[in-house]
């Protein structure tokens, strides 16, 4: 699963800034560059979130024959 390993790694990161954001004294550049990178991180990881759950809606989606419907699952 390529998906999840990217997606643990940019976790793991994320949270790795969030704690030197919270818990360190750092000069306004380092801030500034953390908090972008973790911006970015977030946006990325949003993204694979969505594209999982679509993934996730067509197989629950899917009849007993194995045909998927257009719909969300949740409709």
């Amino acid at each position: 699963m390529k998906e999840t390993g990217a997606f643990e790694t940019k976790l793991k990161r994320l949270e790795e800034i969030v704690e030197k954001l919270e818990n360190s004294e750092l000069d306004i550049e380092t801030t500034l560059a953390l908090f972008q990178e973790g911006m970015q991180l977030g946006r990325e990881s949003r993204k694979m979130l969505d594209e999982i759950e679509i993934k996730v809606n067509k197989v629950l989606s899917a009849d007993s024959e194995g045909n998927v419907r257009t719909e969300p699952a949740d409709e």
